[in-house]
């Protein structure tokens, strides 16, 4: 990642974001024009999307500037997951969705996208970047440092006691009680827990040996429906451990992940490092920006167990209205004014200058 490219896109994105309200320049190229002009005034109806729950906090921003700015839109976003999101846009429910990971090979092959002209391809732009944050409860502590190996023992319950050796050795100065551990996953299919997976089945392969999915591989621990089960759950245990969001860590412990020779800190720009750090997924469509996120780098600063959430949409509808009132919304939200908003209601790292004239490219494709 170029650091210095970016410093002063967030500096500028934060300074929007504590300005406490959307202020959108008619005069920036990659800004949409929020005047109330006639054009924008003319929009009205409702745009129906939904899935990852992971998005929910951002969504929840981006939906309420945007009916600001459009004041006769009804935008519903359903934070159903992941995985019923994806099936909910193949059947056509949702005209747009938000998923934790893009739709694989096998899965496009199909074209069977019930809402988009057959053929043409889909949409899906990284448009939220957030790290995944490892969450625990246990009474006095309030970070920890873990290495990849001791995290997917924990989860797979190896590890039952958190003065375990394994934990202990990597926190010498912390005081570790005898306490069990209850390690808390999704009970749905989950982008979060795929990413999750992804991760540790990349830095710990030895230890996790299941395939990756967004179903969870284990049995044992305790099952929670969506992040804000997961975050719940671990919130009312003693002893307890789970992933989510990092949006929805709140008071919670959180670990520092062991990245070469040193442990990293979940933060928004330690997360956008390691996107840019990564290559696309090879093959794809111009207007399909997925990423193949290199989870092993040791580079200086990078923080793995990142979530990068999509927004998928069909490049050509079916039905007009549809495009209508899609296309504007992600123009939106891939905008600095979006990206600022989500920044501040749930953390996210925004995109770099570089993602964001692709992002916008595909776009300008929705008819």
């Amino acid at each position: 990642m170029n650091i210095t490219r970016n410093a002063k896109r967030w500096g500028s994105l934060a300074a929007i974001a504590i300005a406490g309200s959307v202020v959108l320049s008619s005069c920036a190229a990659n800004e949409p024009n929020a005047d109330n002009t006639d054009s924008e005034s003319t929009l009205s109806g409702t745009l129906v999307g939904g899935g990852a729950s992971s998005q929910q906090t951002a969504q929840e921003a981006w939906v309420a500037a945007f009916q600001d700015m459009h004041p006769e839109v009804t935008v519903e976003y359903d934070p159903t997951g992941s995985g019923t999101g994806r099936d909910n846009f193949i059947a056509g429910a949702n005209w747009f969705t938000g998923s934790d990971r893009a739709f694989d090979n096998e899965e496009l092959a199909e074209d069977n996208f019930a809402g988009c002209v057959p053929g043409t391809p889909i949409i899906e732009i990284p448009a939220y970047i957030s790290p995944i944050a490892i969450i625990f409860n246990l009474e006095g502590v309030d970070t920890l440092n873990l290495d990849a190996a001791t995290i997917a023992r924990i989860f797979k319950g190896e590890i039952t006691q958190w003065n375990d050796e394994a934990i202990a050795s990597q926190n010498p100065d912390v005081e570790l009680p005898a306490t069990p551990i209850t390690a808390v996953h999704r009970s749905d299919e989950s982008g979060t827990t795929e990413n999750f997976a992804d991760y540790l089945a990349a830095a710990a392969p030895e230890v996790w040996t299941a395939e990756v999915s967004g179903d969870w591989a284990w049995e044992g621990g305790e099952a929670a429906q969506g992040t804000s089960g997961v975050v719940d759950t671990v919130s009312g245990g003693e002893g307890t451990i789970g992933y989510a969001d990092a949006s929805r860590a709140g008071d919670l412990g959180t670990v520092a992940v062991k990245v070469g020779e040193e442990y990293v800190d979940y933060s928004a720009e330690a997360a956008a490092a390691i996107v840019d750090a990564s290559p696309m997924v090879e093959g794809r469509e111009d207007v399909d920006l997925a990423i193949e996120l290199d989870r092993t780098s040791t580079a200086e600063g990078v923080y793995p167990i990142v979530l990068v959430s999509y927004l998928i949409a069909c490049s050509e509808y079916e039905d007009a209205e549809r495009a209508e009132l899609v296309k504007p919304y992600l123009e939106y939200v891939i905008s600095d004014e979006g990206q600022a908003v989500a920044a501040e209601a749930a953390g996210i790292a925004p995109i770099s200058v570089d993602l964001y004239e692709r992002a916008q490219a595909a776009v300008e494709q929705i008819s």
